[in-house]
């Protein structure tokens, strides 16, 4: 395949890595842009080159130099510029999750199998160094067969209740939950196939945002490995980093653990703040775009120029969101569910 002809769809946070990525990877060439709002659209095409922004994504998929499409709506919207994708034959780089509702799965799954193209969906935990080196332990058998993971990845208040506009149309499950199932499957290396799940409602509903504060949950996999996993977005502001990040491993031989909130590594103090400065996941290095979650996007590129599988396809994002919404019919009657894929 010739150098890849990109549309962006959606320029919040991740629409911009998108368009970032494109714009400067060798075989790719960001061609157009495209946002419900004209000035955020307009805004993103100057500041990588494209030569186009559109307010309507049908326009931007009915242009024939426009080969692939990256699709950043936020979480609840993913369904139709998907389907509408499939449908002008574009291959996707798709943000997680996949889609939040049995609904949308069924329609997407039932677009994609009919149209051909080819499908990622960005779970860019997968290019995480310490992940990925824990993976390979897990595969090369340094930790004998796995028994039990614990997973906590939590984020602060300020993601529900500034950052997103539209929180209450998600949940944390939907907005971080979903890369630690897929983080676990990895390791795993099987399917999820009971979940029990609790949930809470208190600080989130006091500011009128009517979603769940957190969700703690069980995981039951295939081969017995029993997982747990942790999900909240109300970490006091106060956190040095908008991440809480712990991990644990524990085979019959072995066992990692892992901090990597805001990876610690790193620590700066200010008169009027302390943090951890990112140099782990999007940092700018010599000008140049670094970072796991931009690796993922080259890697979407990489393999649609030279016909590789993708590391993580539909059918990861379609089993990630059946277990997500096996967890949240779990919480709400307080009972285990098996996940029905």
């Amino acid at each position: 395949m010739e150098n890849i002809g990109f549309g962006v769809i959606g320029t919040g946070i991740w629409g911009e890595a998108h368009a970032k990525i494109f714009a400067s990877h060798p075989h790719s060439q960001l061609m157009a842009v495209c946002d419900l709002e004209a000035d955020k659209a307009r805004q993103v095409a100057e500041n990588y080159g494209a030569s186009s922004w559109y307010t309507d994504y049908e326009e931007l998929l009915a242009r024939s130099d426009i080969q692939a499409v990256g699709i950043a709506t936020p979480d609840f919207a993913h369904r139709d510029a998907f389907i509408a994708a499939c449908k002008a034959g574009k291959h996707i780089l798709l943000e997680k999750p996949l889609a939040t509702s049995h609904e949308d799965l069924a329609a997407m799954r039932k677009a994609y199998e009919e149209s051909g193209v080819r499908v990622m969906v960005d779970f860019h935990a997968r290019w995480n160094p310490p992940l990925y080196i824990a993976w390979q332990n897990i595969r090369e058998g340094s930790l004998g067969k796995l028994i039990s993971m614990y997973y906590r990845l939590n984020d602060i208040l300020y993601v529900p209740t500034k950052m997103l506009s539209w929180a209450a149309k998600s949940s944390i499950l939907w907005f971080l939950g979903s890369h630690t199932i897929d983080t676990l499957r990895f390791f795993a290396g099987n399917e999820v196939k009971r979940v029990y799940s609790v949930s809470r409602s208190e600080v989130l509903e006091k500011k009128g945002i009517h979603v769940p504060d957190i969700y703690q949950s069980i995981l039951e996999f295939e081969d017995g490995v029993i997982a747990t996993i942790e999900n909240n977005w109300i970490i006091p502001d106060t956190n040095p980093h908008w991440n809480d990040i712990k991990l644990n491993i524990l085979g019959e031989r072995g066992m990692i653990n892992m901090d990597l909130t805001g990876n610690q590594a790193f620590e700066r103090y200010l008169p009027d703040k302390s943090d951890h400065p990112d140099i782990l996941v999007m940092p700018t290095i010599h000008g140049k775009p670094m970072g796991f979650a931009h690796e993922s996007i080259r890697d979407f590129i990489d393999r649609l120029h030279n016909g590789k599988e993708f590391l993580v396809g539909f059918e990861d994002g379609y089993r990630v969101s059946k277990v997500v919404l096996a967890i949240m019919d779990s919480a709400r009657n307080r009972m285990p569910v098996e996940v029905e894929y």
